[in-house]
């Protein structure tokens, strides 16, 4: 579904992706994890368009994604639930949802989708008139989430979602996008600063380190690399 070649990245002519490849194939749960600063918020934000590519190739579903505008990338079928959550906080989590449902496809499963997010996550059908800036880091993390749910993806990319968040409402909603994953068989792009829960539940993972692909492989694979157990699993 989504294949990256040698993609490189800079800013203001400093490297910051160096020649990154990965794929994630129809159905995936793919991590990227790494250090602060390894590049991976700017890999989500190529694909995004956020940033410009200086170099290699990403296709999505066989299209040449770098020859698409970055507005017309959502309606291709992707999803970038951005570091930071990044809700309209002076809109209401029920306008927050219908902002997500701008494209095409998630016009047209605009009531099947908001059932479904709202069964994955209640607490957004309880304050649907609330106002966004006044939830909760984790509620607002949620509601990020079904934002990009509501547009009907075919791939769902999720920047550091349990970032700065207590670690049981972290763990409420790893859990959950485990079983949004599982039961949608949607494909997830997901960088998550939780290796450990990371690795347990991807199909496969890229390790990221200064820019570059240091390790790839499957979860039992780097679960059991002596590099990842001494830098990111504390063993």
């Amino acid at each position: 579904m989504l294949e990256i070649n040698n993609l490189r990245v800079g800013y203001g002519g400093t490297p910051v992706l160096r020649g990154v490849s990965l794929t994630v194939k129809s159905g995936e749960l793919v991590a990227v994890v790494g250090p602060n600063g390894a590049g991976k918020t700017t890999l989500f934000n190529a694909i995004s368009g956020i940033v410009p590519a200086t170099g290699g190739t990403v296709r999505f579903a066989a299209r040449d994604l770098l020859a698409v505008a970055p507005s017309g990338r959502p309606h291709l079928g992707i999803a970038h639930v951005p570091e930071g959550r990044q809700v309209f906080p002076s809109l209401t989590v029920s306008e927050n949802l219908e902002m997500g449902a701008y494209t095409a496809a998630g016009r047209g499963a605009w009531q099947h989708n908001l059932d479904r997010i709202h069964a994955w996550f209640p607490v957004l059908a309880e304050r649907g008139g609330q106002l966004a800036g006044t939830l909760s880091g984790g509620e607002q993390q949620m509601l990020a989430i079904g934002r990009g749910l509501a547009s009907a993806p075919r791939l769902l990319m999720l920047d550091e979602p349990s970032m700065g968040l207590a670690p049981a409402v972290a763990d409420a909603i790893f859990e959950r996008i485990v079983e949004i994953h599982r039961t949608t068989k949607l494909s997830v792009l997901l960088v998550e600063q939780r290796v450990a829960e990371a690795l347990h539940f991807a199909h496969r993972a890229y390790v990221l380190e200064t820019g570059r692909v240091i390790l790839e492989g499957d979860h039992e694979t780097l679960r059991h690399d002596d590099r990842i157990r001494a830098a990111y699993l504390g063993m």
